[in-house]
């Protein structure tokens, strides 16, 4: 094993050592930024939530808020722009200093940060260094070895799977149905009349003839999956309808949610539970095939004309 002299002289390499611990916690921030969609890097989000919380703020401001140099904060303003968070003017009548200020799109993205990401971090940060105490580069090492051990992303993504719940439908989340499912569907196939049908219509479609719909909820992230089970005869019932968003990525979020309709149709009675789905979507049928669906051409045969897309259909076995 090479020798870590950074580590060895600490207090001579104290500089890099953080910047080192620096470098390791923002590029696990980046793959949690990147599940739920936000294309900021960790460095960019002090000078945004500055000019979220104290409005628009001239570069000399900025570069006295966050204690950086003028050249950075120039630079990170110029990246900004160029992304369309952020847009530079100038204000008033002193037109000797430029103002930096949010976009609608700037706006948008905090709020998308503040609601999705910060609580991620912040709890996955106070996860690891919970219970620390002493002295200061002790406790860096310390922290080195957890992010080692457990990298921030890894904790955020354990927390999340931990806390994932399950609701059952109101009229309140069928918003929720129509946009996960919607998704999915455009992104892979095209929308048919028969999904718009269910998708628009929830309640009439599964609900009042006898089915049911479940949504499951992931900490920080809001809805972000749903699943319907339609009944098509006595004690028979299809599952259909079962997205998981791409900021739910990792969290197993699917498993549990089909776990879930998986029971929830057993204490409806249902003697046949089927799927009809496309060898497109190879990921949702490894999961039906490793939680109890089988191949099976009799389905194909009385249920697959009902999607032009369908190319596989399976038959719940346990």
């Amino acid at each position: 094993m090479m020798r870590d002299i950074v580590t060895e002289r600490a207090q001579l390499f104290l500089g890099s050592r953080l910047k080192r611990l620096a470098e390791k916690m923002q590029a696990d921030v980046v793959k949690i930024s990147e599940r739920i969609g936000l294309a900021v890097q960790p460095g960019q989000y002090a000078l945004l939530a500055t000019l979220d919380l104290d409005g628009p703020q001239t570069i000399g401001e900025l570069t006295e808020a966050l204690q950086l140099s003028q050249p950075a904060i120039t630079r990170t303003v110029a990246k900004l722009s160029e992304m369309g968070l952020v847009e530079v003017a100038r204000r008033g009548r002193d037109q000797r200093h430029k103002t930096v200020a949010l976009t609608a799109e700037g706006e948008a993205a905090m709020a998308r940060a503040k609601s999705l990401l910060w609580p991620q971090i912040e709890g996955a940060v106070g996860d690891m260094l919970g219970d620390l105490a002493g002295p200061f580069l002790a406790n860096l090492g310390h922290i080195e070895e957890r992010m080692s051990e457990r990298p921030l992303h890894r904790r955020a993504v354990e927390a999340a799977q931990q806390g994932l719940v399950i609701h059952d439908y109101s009229d309140a989340l069928a918003p929720h149905f129509r946009t996960i499912n919607g998704q999915w569907i455009e992104a892979m196939y095209r929308l048919e009349q028969t999904d718009i049908d269910v998708l628009d219509h929830p309640r009439e479609r599964i609900i009042d003839g006898g089915g049911t719909i479940l949504f499951v909820e992931a900490p920080g992230l809001g809805i972000v999956g749903a699943c319907a089970l339609q009944k098509t005869g006595p004690d028979q019932y299809e599952l259909t309808k079962m997205g998981v968003l791409e900021s739910a990525r990792g969290l197993k979020a699917g498993e549990f949610l089909l776990k879930a309709m998986i029971a929830k149709a057993g204490e409806m009675g249902a003697r046949r539970l089927y799927l009809l789905s496309n060898r497109k979507s190879e990921a949702a049928i490894h999961l039906y095939e490793k939680l109890g669906f089988a191949h099976d051409a009799g389905i194909m045969a009385e249920f697959g004309a009902r999607y032009a897309r369908c190319d596989v259909a399976m038959l719940y076995r346990g």
